[in-house]
């Protein structure tokens, strides 16, 4: 499989986007808690929720690699890992109102992938919360399943 890299503006609606499966039926609203809030990422069995800085359109990048990637913590406030199931082979990225045909699908192996969630610029917003800097990347590799591991939390 050839590394793909996928640059996206999703509507992040209630501070979050979703990256599952085609076919993904989870119910998002069961995954938040306060520990998910806190650490911004929940995740169920075929999806991955991500918090955001805004409730606005950021930026996103979904990359699909063969393999897990080199390590580049140093370069984002915050990394987080977790596994997910794309059993249909495609995976999906929208944001949580958006219409779901309409989301950006990618065709992968079908099979668990392990994600590692980065975010930078999470504190570089205007004033009113609506413009900012923050930034987000989504790597998607063959792996196990596995819990998720917070490997660098920004400061609160």
């Amino acid at each position: 499989m050839e590394p793909q890299a996928h640059n996206l503006d999703l509507f992040a609606d209630y501070f979050q986007f979703y990256v599952c499966d085609g076919q993904s039926e989870t119910d998002t609203g069961m995954l938040w808690d306060q520990i998910a809030t806190d650490r911004m990422l929940a995740a169920g069995p075929d999806l991955v929720a991500v918090g955001t800085a805004r409730n606005m359109d950021v930026p996103v990048t979904i990359e699909i690699l063969s393999r897990e990637p080199a390590s580049d913590v140093a370069d984002w406030d915050q990394v987080i890992e977790c596994g997910v199931m794309f059993a249909s082979g495609t995976v999906m990225a929208f944001g949580c109102t958006d219409y779901r045909p309409d989301a950006a699908r990618f065709a992968v192996e079908p099979g668990t992938y392990r994600a590692r969630v980065s975010y930078a610029d999470l504190d570089d917003l205007s004033d009113d919360g609506l413009d900012g800097n923050d930034r987000y990347r989504v790597q998607l590799w063959p792996g196990p399943a596995g819990p998720i591991a917070v490997i660098k939390q920004r400061a609160l």
